[in-house]
């Protein structure tokens, strides 16, 4: 009995002993956090988490990296800066006073055979343009076209092998978080990337533009570079930051792939960009107008009129109809709207989804060519003929004036035909925006118009 005894008291203290071991030497300690504050409790997981953590590390940016610096170049734009004189004042703009001007930025192949999208402002004025590889070999590169609106330009370079490029992506499906990266040359620092997110979609900057907002570093010299997504698809072109300092200060902005390549595709088949538009105005959010009519919270755009022979005239919108969605692109401010449309031509058709004396209506519609526009210089408002106006005046050609600054509103110019620009004749408001684009400030210039009396009537503006 007394064997027992002691075999159990020596077992007793053995597993003790093993026990203390195990304790003191081979078992983790696990720590269980508890904060109070006002009455709830927070407590750590206990889920396990691996070395890398999550977020940005699980991310792989390497290969869309890779793949991206090779297709962004550096862009130099030499020029001849002019510099106002005295001279000016007394003589017009005839007196040469230049001065030799270099800018830079970046741009993105989109061809193998060298065809280069980057921003209009990188390559304005240009006397010469000279694009720089990742490899450093250097062209000498030609405009083919641009768009100032969307601040997209068409450049190309003659290059004897196949280059790598970049495919355009659909930024209809980016979304908010995504990660992207920025590519470019900021300060002539060549083949920089940075990594950030896609904070905002469908900014417009008061531009009536519609842009990717982004929190990668981008500086000046980024202009015109790739905002890619982590497969190395190019989502947008990188164009503006808005800051006091004029460098990066936690947001930039990039025009979307989707309107980039419509405009590139526009340059290409036509010589200019299509536009595609809807027809209508609507009243901006935190206006008085707004306020006024109690539709400062309404969710979408407020049709607040419809413009004759229009896409939305013919589909029979109405002022006071609120427009949710596009397609399937949902609408909660005109830069949703805008920035859909930037990508449509005329002859597309849309589906407009709207709320109408509080029903629910989904209506198609043509888009058509703008009607209207705003002349250069002069800042006379014109619109395209209607049906009516050409039997009224018994005419094909022309534009129609319907608004006029302040500074003519004396000449009685309104509702008049306007017919030749310098005696060039006019056919319709695209043709006049380029004649009024020629005319020099400081030259004369006449223009010939149509009353409604049927009488020709040439004014002379100097």
């Amino acid at each position: 009995m007394k064997r027992i005894a002691s075999l159990l008291l020596v077992a007793v203290f053995a597993g003790a002993i093993t026990l203390g071991a195990y304790k003191l030497f081979l078992e983790k300690e696990h720590f269980i956090v508890s904060e109070k504050a006002e009455g709830n409790v927070y407590q750590a997981s206990y889920t396990p988490t691996t070395a890398r953590g999550a977020g940005i590390n699980d991310v792989d940016f390497t290969v869309a990296a890779q793949n991206t610096v090779n297709a962004v170049v550096h862009v130099k734009n030499a020029s001849n800066r002019r510099r106002a004189s005295i001279a000016d004042f007394f003589y017009g703009s005839g007196q040469k006073n230049s001065t030799p001007s270099i800018a830079s930025g970046s741009g993105v192949i989109i061809s193998p055979d060298g065809y280069i999208v980057t921003n209009n402002h990188v390559i304005a004025n240009a006397e010469k343009l000279q694009i720089t590889m990742n490899n450093n070999k250097t062209y000498d590169a030609e405009v083919v076209g641009t768009d100032p609106n969307t601040d997209i330009a068409l450049i190309k370079i003659a290059a004897e092998e196949k280059l790598p490029y970049l495919a355009f992506g659909d930024s209809d499906n980016t979304k908010i978080g995504e990660w992207v990266l920025a590519v470019g040359n900021p300060f002539d620092l060549t083949s920089t990337v940075t990594a950030g997110i896609v904070s905002a979609k469908a900014r417009s900057l008061g531009r009536n533009q519609s842009f990717i907002q982004t929190d990668a570093a981008v500086n000046p010299g980024n202009s015109g570079g790739a905002l890619v997504n982590t497969n190395g698809d190019l989502i947008g072109i990188n164009t503006a930051i808005t800051s006091q300092t004029g460098s990066y200060v936690g947001y930039s902005f990039a025009v979307p792939s989707n309107i980039a390549k419509k405009v590139i595709d526009d340059i290409t088949e036509f010589g200019n960009v299509q536009k595609g538009v809807l027809g209508i105005s609507y009243i901006p959010r935190n206006s008085k107008l707004a306020i006024e009519k109690g539709i400062n919270e309404t969710d979408g755009v407020y049709i607040n009129g419809v413009e004759e022979d229009s896409g939305a005239y013919d589909a029979n919108l109405e002022e006071g109809d609120i427009i949710t969605k596009i397609d399937n692109i949902e609408v909660h401010k005109m830069a949703d709207l805008r920035g859909y449309l930037s990508a449509k031509r005329p002859g597309d058709e849309v589906r407009i989804t709207l709320i109408r004396d509080g029903n629910k209506k989904v209506i198609p519609v043509t888009l058509k060519k703008r009607n209207t526009m705003q002349l250069p210089v002069m800042n006379f408002v014109v619109k395209n003929l209607s049906k009516k106006d050409m039997k009224a005046f018994d005419i094909d050609k022309g534009v129609k004036i319907v608004g006029v600054p302040e500074r003519y509103q004396g000449y009685g110019l309104e509702d008049k035909i306007l017919l030749k620009v310098d005696d060039q004749e006019i056919k319709d408001v695209e043709q006049a925006k380029n004649l009024f684009d020629k005319i020099s400030k400081y030259g004369r210039t006449s223009i010939t118009m149509l009353n409604e009396d049927g009488e020709r009537e040439k004014l002379i503006f100097q």
